[in-house]
């Protein structure tokens, strides 16, 4: 291990067997972390080519057990976003894009911190389960074309390992790691293509477009290099996704976008990306035929149809969608009123989740429970005119004492100016094999 750690030290590239055998011997216990850790700022500061990224994704994909999806019908496309701030896509796409005949075999996770994971918000739903068996896993979405659960635990062990350490080593924000990280575990899952949508702004990882325009031509490149096709998807997150940012709130917003009646930039974000992903099912033949499929299965009600049926499979109460009152609701709420009159310039995403995760909706670590009820309503976004004494935002927690620490971080997230505001676009650039 340290004839190899000198070797990328020097900026040399790693041969397939090499990085294999970093990997086993690491999952092994036989490459202790001291080492792995000056191995990873090595990376670091001398950086992968394609092919040295697209063996380690191999490598790390191949550390633990692999979904084999062979026996459902057709292309298996997947989604991935980076994270974001009341982005609740995944609820929404599944529903949508099997509805369009896609099969959406998905592993999802939790949330912590200011990012909140899929299953929380689905276990929001009073009965839903996310503990499927393999086998009932793949006979769910053979025969529904539809399943969303927890990822196993012997799943790319190797990405679990190496995103501790990075995590304690400054080591994170390299593109090669990032990629072979969210690669590895999507290929490990059996994905035939996916569409990736990498986050861009104050509630996310990447800051320029520049840096998630490399970290998007990695993963195409690695996709490329393992026979998988990849679209990247590069959208705004300098505001929150939607208007509800929680659990069980953002279910709501899930079910009102499936129904035709949510926000134009979610509705918009998951035309895009569902379009992709029908093109990539090779369900439509263009984008622009695949968007009109998508209306067209929302406004005939069969997207919201498969949504009930995927949460009756799944355990979930009926009864709780359709009638959304009756989701969680924590037994407090407080508003936020602006302090003055103008447009809303800026709405910074990174603090409006650290205020939904200090009233209750997120985890501080992984041991927090989560308020399924608790979060944020915004009602006035960028470019948004208001008057002082006007509502920003409703807060919503089970604990009073929760108000307080939210309200300050709320106080410093909304830019009010004198002039109308300049709207960023919210899809900032697509990129395609």
């Amino acid at each position: 291990m340290v004839d190899l750690i000198k070797k990328k030290k020097n900026g040399q590239a790693l041969s397939k067997e090499e990085y294999t055998t970093i990997i086993q011997d690491f999952v092994k216990g036989a490459i202790p972390d001291y080492q792995m850790a000056a191995f990873l700022m090595a990376v670091y500061f001398q950086g992968m080519d394609s092919q040295e990224t697209a063996i380690l994704t191999e490598a790390m994909m191949h550390s633990g057990e692999l979904i084999d999806l062979s026996e459902i019908e057709g292309i298996k496309v997947d989604k991935h976003s980076t994270g974001g701030v009341g982005d609740k896509t995944s609820i929404i796409l599944a529903p949508l894009v099997a509805a369009a005949g896609v099969p959406v075999a998905k592993m999802s996770g939790r949330g912590l911190g200011h990012t909140g994971g899929t299953l929380d918000k689905l276990e929001s739903i009073k009965g839903f389960s996310i503990n499927l068996s393999r086998k009932a896993f793949i006979e769910q979405v053979k025969q529904h074309s539809i399943a969303i659960c927890g990822q196993n635990a012997t799943l790319v062990p190797a990405d679990k390992m190496l995103y501790a350490l990075r995590d304690v080593t400054a080591t994170v924000d390299n593109i090669s790691l990032i990629s072979s990280s969210i690669m590895s575990k999507k290929l490990a899952c059996g994905a035939d293509a996916m569409v990736i949508d990498i986050k861009l702004g104050s509630g996310a990882y990447m800051k320029t477009v520049a840096a998630a325009e490399d970290l998007a031509k990695v993963m195409i490149e690695t996709g490329r290099n393992m026979n998988r096709k990849v679209v990247v998807v590069i959208s705004n997150m300098d505001q929150p996704l939607g208007c509800y940012v929680g659990n069980a709130l953002e279910i709501k917003e899930a079910i009102d976008t499936l129904q035709g009646k949510g926000p134009k930039d979610l509705t918009d974000l998951c035309l895009t990306l569902g379009a992709y992903m029908l093109v990539l099912g090779e369900k439509a033949p263009d984008y622009d035929t695949a968007i009109q499929t998508l209306k067209e299965l929302i406004d005939s009600g069969k997207a919201f149809q498969k949504f009930k049926e995927f949460v009756q499979l799944q355990g979930g109460t009926i009864g709780v969608v359709e009638q959304t009152e009756l989701l969680p609701q924590s037994a407090f709420s407080q508003d936020l009123i602006s302090p003055k009159t103008g447009y809303i310039h800026h709405l910074d995403a990174l603090a409006v989740g650290l205020a939904s995760m200090k009233l209750g909706a997120g985890r501080e670590t992984k041991e927090s429970e989560i308020d399924y009820g608790a979060g944020i309503i915004l009602k006035k976004k960028v470019g948004d005119y208001i008057e002082k004494g006007e509502t920003l935002a409703i807060l919503y927690s089970s604990e009073k004492s929760n108000f307080d620490k939210a309200q300050q971080l709320l106080d410093k997230a909304y830019q009010i100016e004198p002039t109308p505001a300049a709207i960023m676009p919210l899809v900032i650039k697509i990129i395609e094999n």
